[in-house]
């Protein structure tokens, strides 16, 4: 038992070179885990634990400390690990201490082998389980918050304490320290919408809709906007506040406007005496706004109306068209000819188009 580590090392020796005979080194350190796992039958106790992790940090060492063979020695240490568990298992060493080894063996190797957690269950008890957590806390909250826009800068020890994070959140199914791990990397949209969709997903509706609002004000209309604002819609609908449902639309269109927030817009007050007025303001904020962009959402809006058809639906257009006239002028007419071409069947539109001189 006391010779493996000795013969581990000496496999591990110089693993890149081409010179030595590495297939005859996999197969000794195999044979180590091959023996280890006899031993587990045979021998169980304090003294194997603590020999398997020896073994296991030398692998993890060794897979950190090659190239060529890295993903062979990862292996190797995944397995041994898992022959680490189920003498833990048996053998229930301190939980505290195993909870220490744990951590450090991921903290010391971010190449080590994936630790999950529900494999120690057992050995861990509450107890340790509880030290692996605060520890683990104490170690990533200090981590510095990745702004909008930011790169990320990944090191091998915030990635490594980010994997533990991550699993230890899974295992325990901790909604708080999920988000706390989500919290860290606000670098995009997505990750505001993450952040909100975990809390509306928990029954946190009104944190969510928080993190909505510093998403929407990040983001400025655009990259995860739309999503966003899809979220923050089905919220207060769900809570019967139709109103701010429509606030949140109107104060995205206005940030920057687009055919996808105008429809979410027009199918919430639509049938309502809201929707004159409020379609009156984003008319006149794209009057305002001019530019390429309020021309094509002007067009794109255009299409819409005049695929819904109907008396009500042609006297919008023709109020959208009186200020895309306005807006370009120069290409109006040519714009003009396209509707006509395509809606040439369509009588009624094209004689309500003639009587408003268009």
């Amino acid at each position: 038992m006391d010779s493996l580590p000795a013969t581990v090392a000496s496999a591990l020796v110089e693993a890149d070179s081409e010179s030595l005979d590495w297939p005859a080194r996999r197969q000794t350190l195999t044979a180590v885990s091959v023996e280890l796992q006899s031993l587990l039958v045979t021998d169980p106790g304090p003294e194997l634990v603590a020999l398997i992790e020896n073994v296991v940090t030398q692998l993890a060492g060794g897979a950190a400390g090659t190239r060529r063979h890295r993903v062979e020695l990862a292996e190797l240490a995944h397995q041994v690990l898992g022959i680490h568990a189920r003498a833990c298992a048996e053998t229930r060493p301190d939980p505290v201490r195993l909870a220490d080894w744990l951590l450090d063996l991921q903290l010391e190797h971010p190449d080590a082998p994936d630790v999950g957690l529900a494999a120690y269950a057992g050995a861990l008890d509450d107890e340790g389980l509880a030290h692996y957590r605060d520890r683990a806390v104490a170690l990533f909250a200090p981590l510095p918050v990745i702004g909008f826009g930011q790169t990320g800068r990944y090191d091998r020890a915030r990635w490594a304490l980010l994997r533990v994070m991550e699993e230890l959140a899974e295992y325990t199914g901790d909604v708080d320290l999920q988000l706390l791990v989500l919290t860290k990397d606000l670098s995009s949209g997505w990750h505001y919408l993450q952040v909100a969709t975990v809390l509306r997903d928990s029954g946190r509706s009104g944190e969510a809709l928080q993190w909505v609002h510093r998403g929407l004000r990040a983001v400025g209309g655009r990259g995860a906007a739309l999503r966003l604002i899809d979220l923050a819609v089905e919220e207060h609908l769900r809570h019967g506040d139709a109103g701010e449902a429509v606030a949140v639309c109107r104060e995205a269109f206005l940030t920057r406007p687009s055919l996808e927030v105008y429809l979410k817009l027009r199918a919430l007050v639509v049938h309502t005496d809201d929707w004159p007025p409020l379609r009156a303001e984003l008319v006149e904020h794209l009057v305002r706004d001019g530019g390429r962009l309020a021309v094509e959402v002007y067009r794109r809006v255009v299409e819409v109306e005049l695929a819904r058809g109907g008396a009500e639906e042609q006297d919008v257009v023709v109020g959208w068209l009186r200020q895309l006239r306005g807006l370009q002028p120069d290409a109006f007419a040519e714009y003009l000819d396209h509707i006509r071409s395509r809606h040439a069947a369509d009588r009624d539109l094209l004689d309500e188009l003639g009587r408003h001189g268009f």
